[in-house]
């Protein structure tokens, strides 16, 4: 997976059911891993965190600032 497919699986997130967007942040936070990027992965964590306590402004905050970051990597 490169940034620009992380980003595409990071701007789906956006409706679905509660399993199915933990599925994709962790997805997501295994592909950033995969390619070097342990600070991002770990705000994907945060976000599935987030999530789970029902803090979406959180929750969107993180995603976005990854997806941001990864737009800047490609």
């Amino acid at each position: 997976m490169d940034e620009s497919s992380l980003i595409a699986l990071l701007n789906s997130l956006s409706v679905g059911e509660l399993d199915s967007l933990q599925a994709k942040l962790q997805e997501g936070e295994q592909g950033c891993r995969d390619l070097g990027h342990a600070e991002l992965a770990d705000r994907l964590s945060q976000a599935r965190q987030a999530l789970l306590q029902c803090d979406i402004r959180s929750y969107r905050k993180q995603v976005e600032t990854v997806v941001s970051r990864l737009g800047h990597l490609r």
